[in-house]
C-alpha cells in the first residue's frame, strides 16, 4: 500500500497545491470519533484479529454453505443469538459473534443511537467494483478475511467521473499509484454525502476483487 502521510500533515496535488489530510487512522477506539471533525472522512482503528477470531472466521469460510445474515435493531443478546443461529458453523462461532456484538454496541454509543443496521455476507466477486460514493451518512466496513476494501485519497481522484460510467466521463483515479486498501480486521468509518455538510465530500472508494477461489467475510454497520 502506497505511504500516507500522518492524519495532521499535508498533501501536496500535482499542481502543488497543499490540502489538509481528510483520513485519520490509529490503533486504539478513541481514533473513531475523529470522522466528526469536519475535514474527516475516514477514521480507521488498525486492529490484528486474534488467534480464537482467526479460527472462528476460518470455521465459516470453510463451510460450503455462503452467509448472509441481516439484522436491524438495537444490539444486544437479541441480535447475537440471532446470528450464532444463522452462522454456517456455528459450534465454531462464538468469538466472532461477541466480536460482532462489540463493534455494533460501539456503534450505537458513538452515534447516540439505539438501531443499528448490520449485516455480514461472504462474497465471492467484487459486490461494488466501480469507485463510488455512498448517499448514506456514514458506514463503518470491516474485513474479516479476504482483500479488505479500497479507497481514494481526495488529491488522487476525479469526482467528474462519479455516477453511471459513460464515454465522455473521465476516469474517476486521476493517480492509480495513490489508491489506498484498508487492513484485514479494521474497522473503518466512511463518511457518505448524506452526512450534513460533506454532500460533495463522501469517500470514494471500491471493493475489491477476490482472487479466483477466494472469498471474502465483509461486516457494514449503518447507524439509526
Amino acid at each position: 500500500m502506497p505511504a500516507l502521510p500522518t492524519p495532521h500533515s499535508r498533501v501536496t496535488t500535482p499542481l502543488g497545491v497543499p490540502m489538509p489530510a481528510h483520513w485519520a487512522f490509529g490503533q486504539d477506539i478513541e481514533v473513531l470519533p475523529r470522522i466528526f471533525d469536519d475535514e474527516i472522512t475516514l477514521a480507521v482503528m488498525e486492529r490484528r484479529l486474534d488467534s480464537a477470531l482467526t479460527l472462528a472466521i476460518q470455521a465459516q469460510l470453510g463451510c460450503q454453505r455462503g452467509l448472509e445474515w441481516q439484522w436491524r435493531g438495537a444490539p444486544g443478546q437479541a441480535m447475537q443469538d440471532d446470528l450464532a443461529r444463522r452462522l454456517p458453523a456455528p459450534e465454531a462461532g462464538e468469538a466472532l459473534v461477541e466480536d460482532i456484538g462489540t463493534i455494533a454496541e460501539a456503534m450505537a454509543y458513538l452515534f447516540s443511537t439505539d438501531t443499528i443496521g448490520i449485516r455480514l455476507r461472504t462474497l465471492e466477486g467484487a459486490m461494488c467494483p466501480r469507485f463510488h460514493v455512498d448517499n448514506l451518512p456514514v458506514r463503518l466496513v470491516s474485513t474479516y478475511a479476504g482483500p479488505a476494501s479500497e479507497w481514494l485519497p481526495e488529491h488522487a481522484a476525479n469526482r467528474a467521473g462519479l455516477g453511471a460510467p459513460h464515454p465522455d466521463k473521465p476516469d474517476i483515479v486521476a493517480d492509480p499509484g495513490a489508491i489506498q486498501q484498508l487492513g484485514v480486521g479494521d474497522l473503518a468509518l466512511l463518511k457518505g454525502c448524506g452526512w450534513v455538510g460533506n454532500e460533495e465530500c463522501g469517500l470514494i472508494h471500491r471493493s475489491p476483487q477476490p482472487a479466483p477461489g477466494e472469498r471474502r467475510l465483509l461486516l457494514a454497520l449503518d447507524p439509526g
